[in-house]
């Protein structure tokens, strides 16, 4: 691993954990056992730094994602739509730190100001709303599902699937536990309950 990918690695996991603010460079330094000055050849700042680490969290999730419809084996949309739903909850303990970075305020604060920021986060949701609407729409046409607006649908389910992840990120609640209950109310919404 290159000294910049091991750098990468670490920050991730510190601002996982810490977050932005609570994010050392002296301890990343420490722990990657570059000199502060390898890291800033690197990155400009530590906000240049985030940022690639924003950049490597998008496209870490949109590659475990943008084949979602194609590697799907379900004949239905609804089943398409709990495939979805299924994969992105594994994936949330699959890449913990990545979903926790993307569950913590500090990037929708920076998104304010950052024009890079924003951009990463819109094309993780607007993928993942993509994939959930693409089912959805899937599921109209071979009549599993029922709605009138496949894009609000997609958000709702959407907001419902991460917010249980959210719960087992920040260890509230363990999503398995919920997942049965979870899948039966996407069923639900979507018209087939």
């Amino acid at each position: 691993m290159s000294k910049r990918n091991a750098i990468l690695a670490t920050a991730t996991r510190l601002f996982s954990h810490n977050g932005f603010q609570g994010t050392a460079m002296a301890e990343l330094s420490t722990l990657t056992g570059a000199a502060t000055g390898t890291i800033f050849h690197h990155f400009k700042n530590k906000e240049d730094l985030f940022l690639q680490v924003l950049k490597d969290v998008r496209d870490g999730v949109l590659k475990a994602f943008n084949n979602a419809p194609n590697e799907s084996s379900s004949d239905t949309g609804m089943e398409q739509v709990v495939d979805v739903a299924t994969r992105y909850l594994h994936l949330t303990g699959e890449m913990e730190d990545q979903f926790l970075i993307l569950h913590r305020h500090f990037p929708y604060q920076m998104a304010e100001t950052s024009p890079v920021c924003r951009r990463h986060l819109e094309s993780i949701y607007t993928c993942l709303l993509d994939i959930f609407e693409s089912g959805i729409k899937q599921g109209i046409r071979d009549g599993s599902v029922t709605v009138d607006d496949p894009r609000k649908t997609a958000m709702i389910l959407f907001a419902m699937v991460d917010g249980i992840a959210r719960l087992n990120t920040y260890r509230v609640y363990d999503a398995g536990t919920l997942f049965d209950n979870l899948i039966a109310s996407c069923r639900r919404l979507l018209g087939k309950g």
